[in-house]
């Protein structure tokens, strides 16, 4: 038997914006901890090998504040704090029930779009 992959994946953005620019940034003086907060908060809860946290890159959603994506599901969590990362790893990583107050507003993030589709949108 093989070492297991994990359920989850999250991507925590980890974009910091130069001062001076106009686009907020996901990490700044209040939010600088949440990558490792989430990852000390699995470590903690023991689940660090079935849950993956990554730093990522912008993920195009500046002005809805710090934001990580969970996989599978494509769901996107924004504002965060250490008080909504926890309940977000209790009820969604562990009970498996997305916590709606901070899931991105739809007009933010809705379906995807498959990249075939979004060709034909553009007339390729």
């Amino acid at each position: 038997m093989g070492i297991p992959q994990p359920a989850f994946y999250i991507f925590k953005c980890e974009q910091s914006a130069p001062p001076g620019m106009p686009k907020p940034s996901c990490v700044g003086p209040n939010t600088q901890d949440l990558f490792q907060h989430l990852a000390q908060s699995l470590m903690k809860k023991g689940i660090i090998g079935t849950v993956q946290p990554i730093r990522s890159a912008c993920l195009n959603r500046c002005n809805a504040g710090s934001v990580m994506l969970v996989e599978p599901g494509h769901t996107m969590y924004a504002g965060l704090t250490k008080e909504s990362i926890d309940r977000i790893i209790d009820e969604h990583i562990i009970g498996g029930n997305v916590v709606k107050e901070f899931v991105i507003p739809d007009e933010l993030w809705d379906a995807p779009i498959m990249p075939a589709d979004m060709m034909k949108q553009m007339g390729r």
